[in-house]
This record gives C-alpha cells, structure tokens and sequence, in this order.
C-alpha cells in the first residue's frame, strides 16, 4: 500500500490524475477518526490529506469560520469558545464507540458524514451550516463552492451534496461553517421512570410547545445511569428566558409526570454522553443501528423488536431518531430491524468488517434513487477512485 500526503492543492491534483491514469482508487483519510463508518475498504493506496489543516480566517461578527478540512475539530471548537461561539449542529466525539481513540475527529471529516448531535432537533445537520469549499475532484479538477457568506445563492449547493458524501464524491481542502454564539444557560426538564408511549408524549408536548427546545430525549432504565428511565427535555438561550421557559414547561408536563429541573453544571455533563453514544459503547460487539423513523413509530418499533432481538437503545429528537445496540443477531438484526422500520430507515454505524461486508450499512436505495446516486457520482468520480464502496458495493 502507498501513502500519498500531498502538501499544496497542485500536489494533490497531480496525485489523483496519477490515479485516474492508472485505474487505481485510493481511501481518503485525514483524522481518521471514522475509518470505520461504512463498508470496510481494501484500497491499494491511501491519500492523506492531514497537510490541509489550520483555521485560514474566523470573523465572529459575521459568524463565519474558514479553514482546512484537516483541522482538528477540537481546534475548532477551542477557538470558538475564546469568542463564547459554537457549532451549532453538536458533532459529537465517537472515537470511544467506533474503538479510534488515538485518531483526531476533523472539521472535514464531520461535514463529510454529515454528523449532528441532539441539538439538531432545532437547529439542523452539519449539513445546514456548511456555507463553501474548496477541493479536488476524482477526474483530477480542483474546484470550490458555495462562499464565506450566510447569504448565498450563486451557483448549485454542492456543499450539501458533498455533506453525508462519505468523501466518495471529492477530496475536501478547505471548507466554510456558519457558527452561532453560546447559549448564555441551559436548563434540563427530567422526568423520571416513563415508559416509552408516556415518554413519545411528554417528548411531543415539549416540543410542540412555545419554548423552542434545543433537545429531547429519552433513556431508559437500562442505559440512563440513574436507575430508572429519563426522559429529558433542553432549553437554551438567555438566562431570564431559560428560567421562565423551564419553570412553564415543568408545569405544562405535571399531568405525565413530576419534572425535576437541572442547572447548567448538570446539563452541560449531560447532553454529551448522548451525543458521543456513551449509553451504547458497551459491549464492544453489539451492533450499533441509527434508525430514523416517524416519532410516533417509535415505540410499536421497539415493541415488535423486543419479540426477536436482544438490545439496548435510547431515543433522540422527539423519537425521530431510535439507537440500538443489538448483541448476539446474525448480522446485526439488519433483516428485522428494516422490516419493522417500515418507511424508515436504519443505518449501520458500528458492525464488525465481516458484518459490514454481509450487509448494506446504508439504508438499500429505491430503484430511482439509486440511479440519480450514480449519475451524481459518475459526475464527480466516473471511475470509483474516491472510497470506492465504502457507501455502497463497487461505487
């Protein structure tokens, strides 16, 4: 295998018209952090694009954050805080769930896979912050997109094409984020010991409520670390408003349950266990699933499921969002969970090489989906040079 660790944009060009010459696909690596999202790749050569790294410019006033796609996330997120800014998606860190601990989560490689933690109930994917680009395509042609403006509208969005690409479209050198100030408190509503259906309708109220919620989610017993289920609710923003937003939704939810209100200490220990999957990094070989479905699916699903598997599982954005951790399937229970998923579907995040081999990770495409996939890639890779197979077999 030979590694590639082009330092300037005409380096990399050469590198990939090289590899277009010779028919020889390469894996794209920079962290490395989620080498192991998607179907296990065999590549004969690996490009590494470490050298396009550091922040290249950040205006606070104008909410915008240009740098290479290498930069470390917790560069990034160091930098933010100096202005109290953040991202606003929540990426989370799951190098403890996908056993890459000693790899660097990039900025890059989170746009990618188009990752979001709890917080994009409201305020969208990495997708929806992804503002421009620069890169390289696999027919060897340096390109950008988009711009450094929140305001844009030249030209075809291909930084949400490229967003959830799993670098099998482009290699990314630069990319442009919006970001947005720090919430100034954070309150938590928990009610204790619901069951799924009072949990799917505290959840709902919440969230059809006024007070414009920055998370909910739901654990039960088995993964809370509290002893009984949690259900729990997040408002954010200026303290005055949190205090009052906290106070009046405790009170609308005192039918389903007693609310206990957590302060911003406690909050803030909170949110990120969910975001980075801790209630489901053990066992190291269960099966982890993201199953997206209609909320008020959510608990049939789990019904149906508990008959023939065996799993863990907490629930995010409202019940849209259901995580399993499945042990001791053929498979991972991929064949059952997608039935009863229905028009949902599920996406295999952690599996073993031979599991992720058997089975899609990705959620099986219809027919006319799949064709407009291909004619998207063949427009940017017509031959497969870029993570060939890692979303899909051969492409």
């Amino acid at each position: 295998m030979t590694l590639f660790r082009p330092n300037t944009e005409t380096e990399l060009v050469a590198i990939v018209q090289q590899a277009l010459a010779t028919d020889e696909p390469l894996e794209l690596v920079a962290g490395g952090s989620k080498r192991g999202l998607g179907r296990p790749l065999q590549m004969p050569h690996t490009l590494d694009l470490g050298a396009f790294a550091g922040i290249a410019s950040y205006e606070p006033e104008e909410l915008v954050l240009t740098a290479g796609a290498a930069t470390p996330l917790a560069e990034i997120e160091t930098a933010l805080a100096a202005a109290n800014q953040m991202l606003a998606f929540e990426p989370g860190d799951w190098r403890a769930l996908l056993g890459s601990v000693k790899a660097v989560p990039t900025l890059g490689g989170t746009l990618a896979c188009n990752l979001a933690g709890p917080r994009r109930i409201r305020q969208g994917a990495a997708r929806d912050h992804f503002l421009g680009l620069k890169g390289v395509s696999a027919r060897g042609e340096a390109f950008k997109a988009g711009s450094k403006m929140v305001k844009n509208v030249t030209g075809y969005d291909l930084c949400k094409l490229m967003a959830g690409s799993y670098g099998t479209l482009a290699a990314l050198t630069e990319v442009s984020v919006k970001v947005l100030p720090r919430p100034e408190a954070t309150r938590t509503i928990v009610l204790y010991g619901l069951d799924d259906v009072a949990a799917l309708k505290a959840m709902t109220r919440a969230l059809n409520s006024s007070h414009e919620l920055g998370g909910a989610a739901h654990l039960p017993r088995a993964v809370s670390g509290a002893g009984k289920a949690m259900t729990l609710t997040r408002v954010e923003g200026p303290a005055p408003s949190v205090e009052a937003r906290a106070a009046a939704l405790r009170a609308e939810l005192t039918d389903i349950g007693a609310a206990e209100i957590l302060g911003d200490e406690e909050s803030l220990a909170l949110w990120p266990r969910l975001r980075d999957m801790t209630p489901l990094v053990e066992p190291r070989d269960a099966v982890i699933w993201r199953v997206s479905l209609a909320p008020n699916a959510a608990p049939a699903l789990l019904a149906r499921l508990k008959d023939q598997l065996d799993f863990k599982y907490f629930l995010d954005w409202g019940g849209g969002l259901l995580w399993l951790a499945v042990t001791g399937a053929k498979n991972g229970g991929a064949a059952m969970i997608r039935s009863a998923a229905g028009i949902g579907h599920a996406t295999m995040i952690r599996g073993s090489d031979a599991v992720r081999v058997a089975v899609p990770v990705f959620q099986p495409q219809a027919p006319a989906v799949a064709a407009l996939s291909l004619r998207v890639k063949e427009s940017f890779d017509p031959k497969r040079l870029f993570n060939r197979g890692r979303m899909y077999r051969d492409v």
